[in-house]
């Protein structure tokens, strides 16, 4: 059986972002629970903002390095 170059493409990106949604969701629960160490429970929406914005920094911050990485692969451009 001979397996087209596509589909074992299609396959490891699928795996890739099935690990990387497991991946966050792991990262989303930690530090949910963070947060909650350093807040007192009950904290409602004042616990939920500092997570928000505590999880969209990291997100700036990783998403703009992987783009400089990015950018570093490819070389300059022309």
């Amino acid at each position: 059986m001979d397996v087209k170059p596509t589909y074992t493409g299609t396959m490891l990106s699928l795996a890739t972002v099935a690990f990387g949604l497991i991946a966050a969701g792991a990262w989303n629960k930690a530090i949910a629970d963070i947060i909650g160490l350093v807040l007192k429970p009950g904290s409602g929406v004042v616990a939920e903002v500092i997570y928000a914005v505590l999880v969209t920094i990291l997100a700036i911050v990783v998403v703009s390095n992987l783009g400089k990485l990015a950018q570093r692969e490819t070389g300059p451009k022309s």
